[in-house]
C-alpha cells in the first residue's frame, strides 16, 4: 500500500486546485452570428387590361379570361381596370410591361408618351396617332366587305336556283360596301348565274335581289323591306349587322329564308341560319402578345374573321373547306372584295 501513496496524494493536490463550479474543459471559441441583408423580391412583370364597365357580361368575362391566361402563361400578373391615368402608370413604375385597352379611347396618346417602356395594344379603337410602342387591332372597324362578301358566296352555294338577297342600309359607308361585296362573293360562286330553267327578278334582270332600308326608318317597318325578297322568291339571304334585329331575322325565318349574318340571336332561329362570320379579336390578340412580349411594337392588324354557328346541315363537310378558303383569301389578301370600304 504504502507505494501508491505519493500517487494518490498528487492526485488529491490537483483535485484541490480546481474551483467548485469551474468546468475543466477547454470553453468553444464564440459562433459569429450571420444576419443575412434584405434584398426584396423582385415583383412580377404586370399586365393591365383596360375595359368599360358597361360591356356585355359574356364580353367581359371573355376579354378578361383571355388576357388573364396570356399573363399567367408567361409568369406576369395581372389587372382590370375600367381606367386608366398617367399617374396610375408612374405609380406602376417598371413592372408594368402592357397595357391592352378596349374601345372606348382610355387616352392612349397620353399614355404612351408617358410610358414608353411600355408595350400598348389598342382593340378596336380608331384615329389613333402612331407611337413605336402602340399596336392595334381592328383600327378600322368591322371588315364589312369581306364578311358580306363572303356571305354572297356562302348564299349562292345553298339557295336552290341561286335566288339569293340582302337587307343592307341606305347611304352609308359600310351598307354600301355590303352591297356591293355581296354582290361580287355572289357572282365569285357562280359566275353570271343564269338559267333557262326559272325567270329573274323582273326588275333587275338578275339575282341578287338588293334591297336597302333607310337609315331613318323605324324598325317595325323593316318586314316591310323583307317582303320585297320574299315577293321575289329570294331562298337564301345576307342582313347586315346594323339593321339585323331578332324580329326581323324571325319574320324571314317563318317564310322559309336561310340566313347568315354576324350572329345568331337566339336558339330558335339555329335550323334557317347558315353560319355566323364574326370579327376574332381574340385570336388576333393572342397573335401579337408574343411581339408585344419582346418589345416589338407599332403594329396594325385588321380585325380577323371567322365562321361560328356553323349549321352542318347546311354547310355540310364538303361545302365548309370551300367556304373557308375563300374566307382565308380573302384575310391573306390572295382575293379581293371588289370594294373600299
Amino acid at each position: 500500500m504504502r507505494k501508491f501513496a505519493p500517487v494518490l496524494l498528487l492526485f488529491l493536490f490537483l483535485a484541490a486546485c480546481t474551483l467548485p463550479g469551474q468546468s475543466t474543459n477547454t470553453p468553444e471559441a464564440p459562433q459569429a452570428t450571420v444576419t443575412p441583408a434584405f434584398s426584396p423580391t423582385p415583383s412580377a412583370p404586370l399586365v393591365i387590361l383596360v375595359m368599360p364597365a358597361d360591356l356585355p357580361a359574356d364580353e367581359y368575362d371573355r376579354n378578361q379570361t383571355l388576357v388573364y391566361d396570356l399573363a399567367q402563361a408567361n409568369g406576369m400578373r395581372f389587372q382590370v381596370r375600367n381606367s386608366l391615368t398617367v399617374d396610375e402608370l408612374a405609380f406602376e413604375g417598371e413592372v408594368l410591361k402592357i397595357v391592352v385597352a378596349l374601345s372606348p379611347d382610355p387616352g392612349l396618346a397620353a399614355l404612351t408618351a408617358a410610358a414608353p417602356n411600355v408595350q400598348f395594344l389598342a382593340i378596336g379603337i380608331p384615329d389613333l396617332p402612331a407611337a413605336p410602342n402602340l399596336s392595334s387591332v381592328g383600327a378600322g372597324g368591322l371588315p364589312v366587305d369581306q364578311q358580306a362578301f363572303l356571305a354572297g358566296y356562302i348564299a349562292g352555294m345553298l339557295a336552290p336556283e341561286w335566288r339569293v338577297g340582302i337587307l343592307s342600309q341606305k347611304d352609308t359607308p359600310g351598307g354600301e360596301a355590303a352591297r356591293y361585296a355581296f354582290e361580287n362573293g355572289y357572282h365569285y360562286f357562280c359566275g353570271t348565274c343564269l338559267s333557262p330553267d326559272f325567270v329573274q327578278p323582273y326588275y333587275a334582270g338578275l339575282y341578287p335581289v338588293i334591297v336597302r332600308i333607310p337609315t331613318d326608318a323605324p324598325e317595325n317597318e323593316y318586314t316591310a323591306y323583307a317582303d320585297l325578297l320574299l315577293d321575289n322568291f329570294v331562298k337564301a339571304a345576307f342582313v347586315y349587322p346594323e339593321i339585323a334585329t331578332p324580329d326581323l331575322l324571325a319574320y324571314m325565318a317563318q317564310y322559309g329564308v336561310l340566313l347568315v349574318g354576324q350572329e345568331l340571336p337566339n336558339e330558335d332561329l339555329r335550323p334557317n341560319w347558315i353560319a355566323s362570320i364574326r370579327p376574332d379579336l381574340n385570336s388576333a390578340i393572342l397573335s401579337i402578345f408574343p411581339e408585344l412580349l419582346a418589345g416589338r411594337g407599332g403594329q396594325v392588324f385588321p380585325t380577323p374573321l371567322f365562321l361560328d354557328d356553323i349549321n352542318t346541315d347546311l354547310l355540310t363537310e364538303g361545302k365548309l373547306p370551300l367556304v373557308q378558303a375563300v374566307l382565308d383569301g380573302l384575310q391573306n389578301g390572295t382575293i379581293g372584295t371588289g370594294v373600299t370600304p
